[in-house]
């Protein structure tokens, strides 16, 4: 009896703890801080798989203390799967019985998404790595989610080191982008084989590899008429709009040319931009292009007779043939139509290309883009999009509204990117917001987000990025600080509230980790809201060099602006006040 005894109390500690096995990891799974996490794998891991444990590796290691490993033991486990029946692009997250999280991809893309999704809802402390307690299954509803990098004029992303980009690139792609376009500024070269050409192409390929590492697509946008820097000055495209039939002035007395564009009506101008785009799906054959931009203005565009109306005309007469080449060198590649600054000069090319689609849907690309850097163009919202096809936006998150763009810190403005959704949504199949650099880095993530769920407020994007990108605890304030800086965003209308902003930053900063407090953006928050209360303090009459010193020293070195084109590069503002010898 006594040893039947021992034997069953025995047996009772045996079962009481592979009973409670589960429950003591399942502890950690549901909101206790760890220290460190196994990572597994499917069996053989594609490469692309693999990146993505190394992405969510850095991620983790680099916010808090906790080590993340793919063997041994540890105090979180963490399942990567790859199982269609979700949907394209999809995920789900749960718990499995066994107290491990699960991270289920539809595909490739939806692991990658599914893993953003946990990181972004999971917490960084001292205490190590708090898991996320988000289950669920998402999946996204606009199938093109690109970001636009605009590589030129020396800013960030043609300056910046390599690898601080890669990351970057790995950093916003786990919000739900996948697609990456760069640009090749052909203006600024004599020719491929100019060695500042070839540098600028192997970068190009480079970024847009990192995107392919993922298992997302690379773009390219090109201007249909552009030239090199030596182009033949008989061939250049003509820019006046003065005095000229088919084109108004109000938005100037010239189109928005660079000087070396080419006129599609003069001979041999056809054959020369065939060759300039061979050679670029030579320099890109091996990586793969998935998309092909082509674009009407900015630069871009000819205002001689022939061409006239540019966008119904000497544009499409260009754009037809480049695309078909495309499409031969890339049979499964995608093209894509812009739109940009139709009407602002030329009268009718709303309604000419309209009229020549609606007739004939041309075979001859697949998305039409439709975007302006004032207000979103009225035509396609009262008409339709020309012959039916499906429409992408290209919103400004860069430049609107602050000169230098990206010159005081971040520049977040979540209530206009809202009000044109609100606007758009329902023509659109997703889009490439257009961007100069990393200052506007949370508007990326607020298209990114609308692409993926369009019902979900764009505020709601804000606080998971304060919450992911600074601490939960900060969430709250740093929610109000956008609101304010927006509030603010027009450089003439800083009023007391920026006072608020820097006081309510300043209450965030305690919550932050020091890793959270020593990263870039964090930073540009933090000259943000160091500049505009300065700028406010400025019409008091209060204003302090030294303060002003400091922060455009810091957004120089963030940015990487020190050699860019004026409009990129901050100025040195100059204090009012007693101690600059004012009254």
């Amino acid at each position: 009896m006594k040893n039947e005894s021992a034997r069953s109390c025995g047996l009772f500690w045996i079962f009481g703890f592979l009973f409670f096995l589960p429950l003591l990891f399942s502890a950690a799974a549901q909101g206790e801080a760890v220290t460190s996490i196994r990572l597994v794998l499917p069996p053989q891991p594609d490469p692309v798989v693999q990146k993505i444990a190394k992405v969510f590796t850095r991620q983790v290691q680099s916010r808090c203390d906790a080590a993340v490993n793919t063997q041994g033991e540890a105090s979180l486990t963490v399942e990567l799967v790859i199982e269609s029946g979700i949907g394209a692009e999809g995920f789900q997250i749960t718990d499995s019985s066994s107290g491990v999280i699960r991270i289920r991809g539809n595909d490739q893309r939806g692991l990658l998404y599914g893993v953003g999704k946990f990181l972004h809802t999971s917490s960084y402390d001292s205490r190590g790595f708090t898991s996320s307690a988000w289950r669920g299954t998402s999946a996204p509803r606009m199938p093109v989610r690109g970001i636009y990098f605009a590589s030129h004029f020396h800013n960030y992303y043609q300056v910046a080191p390599i690898e601080e980009i890669t990351q970057y690139i790995e950093d916003l792609s786990l919000w739900g982008v996948n697609s990456f376009m760069v640009w090749f500024g052909m203006e600024e070269f004599t020719g491929m084989g100019d060695p500042q050409a070839q540098a600028m192409i192997e970068r190009l390929r480079v970024l847009l590899k990192a995107g392919k590492d993922l298992g997302l697509t690379a773009s390219l946008v090109s201007v249909c008429n552009e030239g090199y820097a030596n182009s033949p000055a008989e061939l250049r495209a003509e820019d006046g709009t003065v005095n000229r039939p088919g084109w108004h002035t109000k938005n100037g007395p010239r189109i928005y040319n660079l000087g070396p564009e080419l006129c599609p009506s003069k001979p041999g101008v056809l054959d020369m931009e065939l060759g300039y785009c061979k050679e670029k799906f030579d320099a890109f054959q091996s990586l793969g292009l998935d998309y092909w931009g082509i674009w009407p203005y900015d630069s871009g565009g000819c205002t001689c007779p022939k061409c006239s109306p540019w966008g119904a005309n000497g544009y499409l007469r260009m754009a037809e043939p480049i695309a078909r080449a495309y499409k031969k060198a890339f049979p499964n590649g995608k093209v894509i139509l812009s739109t940009w600054y139709f009407d602002r000069w030329g009268i009718g090319e709303w309604d000419g290309i309209t009229a020549r689609f609606n007739a004939e849907k041309p075979d001859w690309m697949d998305y039409l883009m439709a975007d302006n850097f004032e207000e979103y163009p009225r035509y396609p919202l009262d008409h339709g999009v020309p012959g039916g096809l499906p429409l992408l936006n290209f919103p400004d998150i860069s430049m609107y509204g602050q000169d230098p763009w990206g010159g005081y810190g971040a520049n977040p403005h979540p209530g206009r990117l809202q009000q044109r959704w609100d606007q758009t949504r329902k023509i659109l199949s997703g889009g490439f917001p257009y961007s100069e650099g990393i200052y506007e880095d949370l508007n990326k993530i607020i298209c990114t987000q609308l692409y993926w769920d369009p019902d979900r407020p764009a505020l709601d994007t804000v606080r998971d990025y304060a919450a992911f990108e600074f601490s939960p605890e900060a969430a709250d304030n740093m929610t109000e600080i956008v609101k304010i800086f927006e509030k603010n965003h027009l450089r003439s209308q800083i009023d007391a509230s920026a006072v608020t902003a820097y006081q309510l930053l300043e209450r965030a900063e305690t919550k932050l980790t020091p890793q959270a407090r020593s990263g870039w953006r964090w930073r540009l928050f933090r000259v943000r809201a160091t500049l505009d209360q300065e700028l406010y303090r400025n019409t008091l009459n209060q204003g302090r060099q030294e303060v002003f010193q400091k922060a455009y020293e810091e957004l120089l070195a963030i940015t990487r602006a020190e050699n860019a084109w004026p409009m990129l590069r901050p100025v040195l503002i100059q204090a009012v006040g007693p101690a600059q010898g004012q009254p």
